[in-house]
Protein backbone atom coordinates (compact mmCIF):
# COMPACT_ATOMS: atom_id res chain seq x y z
CA UNK A 1 0.00 0.00 0.00
CA UNK A 2 2.76 2.18 0.66
CA UNK A 3 4.37 1.63 -2.50
CA UNK A 4 1.20 1.93 -4.48
CA UNK A 5 0.40 5.52 -1.99
CA UNK A 6 3.69 6.91 -3.39
CA UNK A 7 3.76 5.61 -7.20
CA UNK A 8 -0.07 7.52 -6.81
CA UNK A 9 2.02 10.96 -5.61
CA UNK A 10 4.55 11.03 -8.27
CA UNK A 11 1.84 10.58 -11.18
CA UNK A 12 -0.30 13.79 -9.53
CA UNK A 13 3.08 15.64 -9.22
CA UNK A 14 4.24 15.13 -12.64
CA UNK A 15 0.56 16.13 -13.85
CA UNK A 16 0.83 19.50 -11.95
CA UNK A 17 4.09 19.92 -13.57
CA UNK A 18 2.59 19.64 -16.78
CA UNK A 19 -0.25 21.68 -15.61
CA UNK A 20 1.60 24.39 -14.93
CA UNK A 21 4.44 24.63 -17.61
CA UNK A 22 1.33 24.87 -20.11
CA UNK A 23 -0.19 27.94 -17.94
CA UNK A 24 3.58 29.47 -18.15
CA UNK A 25 3.59 29.01 -21.32
CA UNK A 26 0.11 30.78 -22.09
CA UNK A 27 1.94 33.53 -19.92
CA UNK A 28 4.70 34.24 -22.20
CA UNK A 29 2.43 34.98 -24.48
CA UNK A 30 1.18 37.86 -23.19
CA UNK A 31 0.52 41.03 -22.74
CA UNK A 32 1.87 41.64 -26.00
CA UNK A 33 0.96 39.11 -28.37
CA UNK A 34 -2.59 39.45 -26.82
CA UNK A 35 -2.85 42.62 -27.46
CA UNK A 36 -1.43 42.12 -31.22
CA UNK A 37 -3.86 39.52 -31.80
CA UNK A 38 -6.76 41.66 -30.31
CA UNK A 39 -5.94 44.69 -32.19
CA UNK A 40 -5.47 42.76 -35.42
CA UNK A 41 -9.11 40.85 -35.11
CA UNK A 42 -11.02 43.87 -33.35
CA UNK A 43 -9.95 46.69 -36.17
CA UNK A 44 -10.11 47.18 -40.17
CA UNK A 45 -7.28 48.69 -42.09
CA UNK A 46 -8.86 51.48 -42.54
CA UNK A 47 -11.24 53.65 -40.10
CA UNK A 48 -13.40 56.38 -41.44
CA UNK A 49 -14.95 58.91 -38.64
CA UNK A 50 -18.53 59.40 -38.64
CA UNK A 51 -20.11 62.86 -39.18
CA UNK A 52 -18.52 65.86 -41.05
CA UNK A 53 -16.82 69.39 -39.04
CA UNK A 54 -16.56 72.84 -39.36
CA UNK A 55 -13.03 72.23 -39.22
CA UNK A 56 -10.36 70.18 -40.34
CA UNK A 57 -8.61 66.96 -38.78
CA UNK A 58 -6.09 67.95 -36.19
CA UNK A 59 -4.64 64.61 -35.23
CA UNK A 60 -5.51 60.81 -34.00
CA UNK A 61 -4.66 58.89 -30.93
CA UNK A 62 -6.39 55.83 -29.24
CA UNK A 63 -6.72 53.39 -26.42
CA UNK A 64 -7.07 49.54 -26.14
CA UNK A 65 -10.87 50.57 -26.65
CA UNK A 66 -11.50 53.75 -28.78
CA UNK A 67 -10.15 56.71 -31.15
CA UNK A 68 -10.14 60.04 -30.11
CA UNK A 69 -9.91 62.87 -32.83
CA UNK A 70 -9.22 66.72 -32.91
CA UNK A 71 -11.02 68.42 -35.57
CA UNK A 72 -9.95 71.79 -34.46
CA UNK A 73 -13.08 73.05 -32.53
CA UNK A 74 -14.54 69.48 -31.79
CA UNK A 75 -12.92 66.43 -29.79
CA UNK A 76 -14.40 63.35 -31.00
CA UNK A 77 -14.24 59.72 -29.47
CA UNK A 78 -15.19 56.62 -31.61
CA UNK A 79 -14.95 52.65 -30.99
CA UNK A 80 -12.70 50.56 -32.58
CA UNK A 81 -15.15 49.89 -35.49
CA UNK A 82 -16.21 53.55 -36.16
CA UNK A 83 -18.86 54.27 -33.79
CA UNK A 84 -19.40 57.02 -32.68
CA UNK A 85 -19.46 57.42 -28.82
CA UNK A 86 -19.09 61.14 -28.18
CA UNK A 87 -18.56 64.82 -29.12
CA UNK A 88 -17.89 67.73 -27.65
CA UNK A 89 -17.16 71.33 -28.94
CA UNK A 90 -13.71 73.09 -28.29
CA UNK A 91 -12.11 76.29 -27.86
CA UNK A 92 -10.17 77.01 -31.32
CA UNK A 93 -7.83 75.82 -32.03
CA UNK A 94 -7.02 72.29 -30.52
CA UNK A 95 -4.21 70.39 -32.18
CA UNK A 96 -2.96 67.39 -32.58
CA UNK A 97 -2.96 65.20 -29.45
CA UNK A 98 -2.14 62.21 -27.14
CA UNK A 99 -3.54 59.72 -24.41
CA UNK A 100 -1.85 58.58 -21.60
CA UNK A 101 -3.53 57.30 -18.59
CA UNK A 102 -6.53 57.28 -18.96
CA UNK A 103 -6.35 60.96 -20.58
CA UNK A 104 -6.36 62.62 -23.81
CA UNK A 105 -3.46 65.38 -23.89
CA UNK A 106 -4.16 67.93 -26.29
CA UNK A 107 -1.75 70.87 -27.73
CA UNK A 108 -3.78 74.02 -27.68
CA UNK A 109 -3.14 77.99 -29.08
CA UNK A 110 -5.45 80.81 -28.38
CA UNK A 111 -2.97 83.39 -30.29
CA UNK A 112 -1.15 83.19 -33.54
CA UNK A 113 0.52 80.95 -35.00
CA UNK A 114 4.15 81.35 -36.64
CA UNK A 115 4.64 84.71 -35.88
CA UNK A 116 8.02 85.83 -35.38
CA UNK A 117 7.51 87.71 -32.38
CA UNK A 118 5.88 85.09 -30.49
CA UNK A 119 2.63 86.09 -30.20
CA UNK A 120 1.15 82.66 -29.27
CA UNK A 121 -0.83 81.74 -26.32
CA UNK A 122 0.42 77.77 -26.13
CA UNK A 123 -1.53 75.56 -23.92
CA UNK A 124 -2.01 71.60 -22.99
CA UNK A 125 -5.57 71.10 -22.56
CA UNK A 126 -6.64 67.42 -20.76
CA UNK A 127 -9.76 65.88 -21.18
CA UNK A 128 -10.58 62.35 -19.23
CA UNK A 129 -10.82 59.63 -22.11
CA UNK A 130 -14.00 58.21 -20.77
CA UNK A 131 -16.38 61.25 -21.32
CA UNK A 132 -14.13 64.03 -22.69
CA UNK A 133 -14.71 65.98 -19.98
CA UNK A 134 -12.19 68.57 -19.29
CA UNK A 135 -10.11 68.00 -16.17
CA UNK A 136 -6.81 70.37 -16.95
CA UNK A 137 -4.98 73.21 -18.49
CA UNK A 138 -1.30 73.60 -18.73
CA UNK A 139 0.39 76.81 -20.02
CA UNK A 140 3.00 75.96 -21.96
CA UNK A 141 4.70 79.55 -23.06
CA UNK A 142 7.80 77.93 -23.88
CA UNK A 143 6.41 76.82 -27.34
CA UNK A 144 7.19 79.91 -29.04
CA UNK A 145 5.48 80.21 -32.19
CA UNK A 146 2.21 77.90 -31.03
CA UNK A 147 1.23 74.71 -29.72
CA UNK A 148 0.15 72.40 -32.46
CA UNK A 149 0.95 68.66 -31.53
CA UNK A 150 2.08 66.64 -28.58
CA UNK A 151 3.98 63.04 -27.95
CA UNK A 152 4.88 61.35 -25.11
CA UNK A 153 7.57 58.86 -24.43
CA UNK A 154 9.56 57.62 -21.11
CA UNK A 155 7.27 59.48 -18.57
CA UNK A 156 7.45 63.15 -20.52
CA UNK A 157 5.25 65.26 -22.94
CA UNK A 158 6.55 66.28 -26.28
CA UNK A 159 4.99 69.45 -27.95
CA UNK A 160 5.83 70.78 -31.08
CA UNK A 161 4.04 73.45 -32.77
CA UNK A 162 4.37 76.10 -35.17
CA UNK A 163 7.47 77.64 -37.17
CA UNK A 164 8.05 81.33 -39.18
CA UNK A 165 9.11 81.06 -42.71
CA UNK A 166 12.71 82.08 -42.46
CA UNK A 167 13.79 79.10 -39.58
CA UNK A 168 15.52 76.34 -41.27
CA UNK A 169 15.50 74.10 -37.93
CA UNK A 170 12.17 72.79 -35.44
CA UNK A 171 11.70 72.57 -31.76
CA UNK A 172 10.46 70.09 -29.76
CA UNK A 173 9.88 71.19 -26.46
CA UNK A 174 10.02 68.32 -23.37
CA UNK A 175 7.68 68.55 -20.33
CA UNK A 176 7.63 66.10 -17.30
CA UNK A 177 4.36 64.89 -16.04
CA UNK A 178 3.10 68.35 -15.02
CA UNK A 179 4.36 70.49 -17.69
CA UNK A 180 7.30 72.06 -15.76
CA UNK A 181 9.46 72.78 -19.34
CA UNK A 182 12.41 70.87 -19.41
CA UNK A 183 14.60 70.97 -22.57
CA UNK A 184 14.07 72.67 -25.83
CA UNK A 185 14.92 70.34 -28.49
CA UNK A 186 16.38 71.01 -31.87
CA UNK A 187 16.01 69.34 -34.99
CA UNK A 188 18.25 70.05 -37.99
CA UNK A 189 15.61 68.97 -40.65
CA UNK A 190 15.43 71.85 -42.61
CA UNK A 191 12.61 74.67 -42.88
CA UNK A 192 9.24 72.73 -42.97
CA UNK A 193 6.12 74.78 -43.86
CA UNK A 194 4.52 76.15 -40.36
CA UNK A 195 6.92 74.09 -38.43
CA UNK A 196 5.19 70.96 -36.97
CA UNK A 197 1.64 69.62 -36.61
CA UNK A 198 1.64 65.81 -35.72
CA UNK A 199 3.68 63.46 -33.18
CA UNK A 200 3.99 60.25 -32.53
CA UNK A 201 6.50 57.90 -30.51
CA UNK A 202 6.30 54.60 -32.55
CA UNK A 203 8.76 51.35 -32.30
CA UNK A 204 11.80 53.00 -31.02
CA UNK A 205 11.64 56.61 -33.32
CA UNK A 206 9.59 59.73 -33.63
CA UNK A 207 7.56 60.77 -36.44
CA UNK A 208 6.79 63.66 -37.50
CA UNK A 209 3.69 65.20 -39.74
CA UNK A 210 3.98 68.42 -41.41
CA UNK A 211 2.68 70.66 -43.96
CA UNK A 212 3.89 71.96 -47.40
CA UNK A 213 3.57 70.88 -51.16
CA UNK A 214 4.51 67.75 -50.98
CA UNK A 215 3.84 67.21 -47.49
CA UNK A 216 7.12 66.04 -45.06
CA UNK A 217 7.60 63.75 -43.04
CA UNK A 218 10.00 63.40 -40.34
CA UNK A 219 11.69 60.65 -38.49
CA UNK A 220 13.93 61.09 -35.73
CA UNK A 221 15.92 59.46 -33.17
CA UNK A 222 15.06 59.74 -28.39
CA UNK A 223 17.50 62.37 -29.40
CA UNK A 224 16.32 64.05 -32.18
CA UNK A 225 18.75 62.95 -34.12
CA UNK A 226 17.59 63.03 -38.01
CA UNK A 227 17.01 59.46 -39.44
CA UNK A 228 15.26 60.35 -42.26
CA UNK A 229 13.00 63.21 -43.96
CA UNK A 230 10.35 62.00 -46.47
CA UNK A 231 7.87 62.91 -49.13
CA UNK A 232 4.95 61.37 -47.26
CA UNK A 233 1.97 62.96 -45.44
CA UNK A 234 0.76 62.31 -42.11
CA UNK A 235 0.13 65.98 -40.90
CA UNK A 236 -3.27 65.26 -40.61
CA UNK A 237 -2.66 62.51 -37.30
CA UNK A 238 0.00 59.81 -36.94
CA UNK A 239 -0.15 57.17 -33.73
CA UNK A 240 1.11 53.87 -32.61
CA UNK A 241 -1.17 50.96 -33.25
CA UNK A 242 -1.49 48.10 -30.34
CA UNK A 243 -0.20 45.61 -32.48
CA UNK A 244 3.53 47.58 -33.17
CA UNK A 245 1.64 49.60 -36.42
CA UNK A 246 0.84 52.96 -36.50
CA UNK A 247 -2.32 54.86 -37.61
CA UNK A 248 -1.66 57.69 -40.65
CA UNK A 249 -5.20 60.13 -40.47
CA UNK A 250 -6.28 61.69 -43.49
CA UNK A 251 -9.06 63.93 -44.02
CA UNK A 252 -10.83 66.12 -46.90
CA UNK A 253 -13.06 69.54 -46.81
CA UNK A 254 -15.92 71.08 -48.56
CA UNK A 255 -16.97 74.09 -48.51
CA UNK A 256 -20.63 73.34 -47.88
CA UNK A 257 -20.90 70.15 -46.25
CA UNK A 258 -17.88 70.33 -43.79
CA UNK A 259 -14.77 68.34 -43.08
CA UNK A 260 -13.91 64.55 -42.93
CA UNK A 261 -11.65 62.36 -40.84
CA UNK A 262 -9.83 58.59 -41.75
CA UNK A 263 -7.17 55.95 -40.39
CA UNK A 264 -5.53 53.34 -42.51
CA UNK A 265 -3.02 51.09 -41.02
CA UNK A 266 0.83 51.16 -41.52
CA UNK A 267 4.05 49.71 -41.28
CA UNK A 268 7.15 51.96 -39.98
CA UNK A 269 10.33 51.88 -41.27
CA UNK A 270 12.69 54.65 -39.89
CA UNK A 271 15.31 54.34 -42.76
CA UNK A 272 12.05 54.47 -45.72
CA UNK A 273 9.14 56.12 -44.36
CA UNK A 274 5.80 54.08 -43.35
CA UNK A 275 3.85 51.96 -46.18
CA UNK A 276 -0.09 52.29 -46.18
CA UNK A 277 -1.40 48.79 -45.85
CA UNK A 278 -4.01 48.03 -47.94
Amino acid sequence: MKTASNTNATYMLLGLSFLLAAENSNANETPLAKAKQADAARMPAALTCPGKYQHHLQGVCSNSEAVFWSFTTTLVKTDRQGKLLKKVAVANHHGDLCHHEGKIYVAVNLGKFNDPKGNAKSWVYVYDDSNLHEVARYAVPEVFHGAGGIGFYNGNFFVVGGLPGDINENYIYEYDGNFKAIKRHVIASGHTHLGIQTAAFVNGHWWFGCYGTPQITLVTDTEFKMVGRYEQDCSLGVTQKNDGRMWIASGACQPETGCTGKIQSATANPQKGFTLQK
